[in-house]
């Protein structure tokens, strides 16, 4: 007997069929232009225009009455760019990272106030870790999240962790604002920051941020791997060489070799 293959959501089909039409169009397009276009029931485009434009995704122009991309898809549209961009340009260096050290590599961007994975680099006959790209990480209890965040001014820090609240993974995780801050601080003191079994027990990680041509940071380059692999005594080796490679891809950036979106 064949199996039979998941259904798909016509709903959410339309939707991206609407969000792809006015992707390709200059200017946009009125609600009779896209019923017009589209073979589906103007009720269906009505409720689906009204969802996007209430959560940000589309925009309605008074003047004109045409729908055009709003702040959140172009957000996304961003964010996606900046990450292929950066997987591209920064893939052989987290090679060459997990080649020097035996340990997975990770490259992450602030979004949203969350370290967010956009290339991973693992080495060959070891235990896997448990991220992907895409994957989005707290800001409080790991290294890519410390690094990015931790040359934010303290008003920053307090209205992120307003926001955001800070999950307990297990006993090791910070979970204090002051915590927090004594943490960054010693990340800005050494240059990278680390993760010691703060988000999950047996782990640890060492993250370095990517500064900009303007000093700002832009991403944070990380290494992983267990315990066993990253002793306490390997962190300051393992953190120079993290920092060195973070350092190289600033200047890269500050060369103008490749620029973020």
């Amino acid at each position: 007997m064949t199996a039979q293959k998941t259904p798909m959501v016509p709903a959410l089909e339309r939707g991206l069929k609407i969000l792809e039409t006015l992707a390709k169009s200059k200017n946009g397009y009125t609600f009779s232009q896209l019923v017009c276009l589209l073979d589906y029931p103007k009720s269906s485009i009505h409720s689906l225009l009204v969802t996007f434009e209430r959560l940000g995704y589309l925009h309605r122009l008074d003047t004109s009455g045409r729908y055009v991309a709003g702040l959140n898809l172009m957000r996304i549209a961003t964010a996606a760019s900046h990450g292929n961009m950066l997987r591209q340009k920064a893939g052989s260096m987290l090679c060459e990272l997990t080649r020097r050290t035996g340990l997975t590599s990770h490259l992450a961007i602030l979004e949203d106030n969350e370290a967010l994975l956009v290339a991973k680099v693992e080495p060959l006959g070891t235990q896997p870790v448990a991220t992907w790209i895409g994957k989005r990480i707290d800001y409080h209890c790991t290294s890519l999240g410390k690094a990015l965040i931790g040359w934010l001014s303290e008003e920053e820090i307090d209205k992120l962790v307003k926001q955001h609240r800070m999950l307990r993974h297990n006993e090791n995780t910070i979970c204090t604002p002051a915590q927090l801050k004594r943490e960054l601080m010693r990340t800005r003191q050494t240059g990278y920051a680390v993760d010691n079994e703060e988000e999950e027990v047996g782990m640890r990680c060492i993250g370095a941020p990517v500064l900009d041509s303007k000093g700002e940071v832009a991403a944070a380059v990380s290494v992983a791997g267990t315990v066993e692999r990253i002793r306490l005594e390997d962190v300051p080796r393992l953190g120079a060489l993290v920092q060195e490679t973070a350092y190289e891809l600033g200047r890269r950036l500050g060369e103008g070799q490749w620029r973020l979106a």
